[in-house]
């Protein structure tokens, strides 16, 4: 994948993210609907390809605007993510040369595949993490609107505990996925079913779009260190 290329198909993902969000907050409290209208419309503009770098400024005013509306990023992960998608477009499209375009959109891959590890080595210096004791607590106390038959999982103590391992050394060995491009779509493909699996379980959908779109950027990124193997 060429570097263009992984630019213009993480603009399009990250449309469809920020459109999902927007429309959510459409409904919303009235002072917050003319923010994400006006992300609607952009996120919309940036999807079909109307002056992408106009665009990604325009959202990364956008982005702060909201950041001050909320006092920072409310909905954690995905608004992070989201923020850090619109800043290295952003930066992208300001940089002089490909030279300096390919140093942004690596510092966001970098940064993608970190937050990975360092999010498998917060779970795995917690005994609850590795006991599968934090995963049972998530079904059996969830606030979120789960099923009687989703909260029955916390009766299966063993798949608990492999399912928290499995996550854990996923996450934890995520970097190594750079070795081959194998390896990464596997390691992709097992990320997006595990965000996809806390749509279904949890209702969490705003992971699932925007982590998508950040995934160009290491499938680009893997091609072009693999030479340097």
């Amino acid at each position: 994948m060429s570097l263009d290329d992984a630019i213009r198909l993480t603009e399009i993902l990250l449309a469809v993210a920020l459109i999902q969000q927007s429309l959510e907050h459409l409904v919303g409290l009235p002072d917050e609907r003319p923010h994400y209208a006006i992300r609607l419309v952009l996120a919309v503009l940036l999807m079909v390809g109307v002056s992408p770098p106009w665009i990604c400024a325009a959202l990364f005013v956008n982005a702060l605007v909201i950041l001050r509306r909320f006092q920072g990023p409310y909905n954690g992960g995905s608004d992070l993510l989201s923020l850090l998608l619109i800043t290295a477009l952003f930066a992208v499209h300001l940089m002089p040369s490909a030279r300096y375009q390919e140093y942004v959109f690596g510092y966001l891959a970098l940064q993608v595949i970190f937050s990975y590890f360092k999010s498998g080595l917060s779970k795995v210096v917690h005994a609850d993490w590795r006991s599968g004791r934090a995963l049972r607590d998530v079904f059996l106390f969830s606030v979120y609107p789960v099923s009687e038959a989703t909260r029955r999982w916390a009766e299966r103590p063993r798949l608990l505990c492999a399912m928290s391992w499995a996550v854990v050394l996923l996450e934890l060995l995520f970097p190594l996925a750079l070795i081959a491009q194998p390896v990464l779509i596997a390691a992709l493909a097992a990320m997006f079913a595990f965000h996809g699996a806390n749509f279904v379980l949890f209702g969490f959908n705003r992971f699932v779009w925007v982590w998508l779109a950040a995934y160009p950027s290491l499938i680009w990124l893997q091609a072009r260190l693999e030479p340097l193997w």
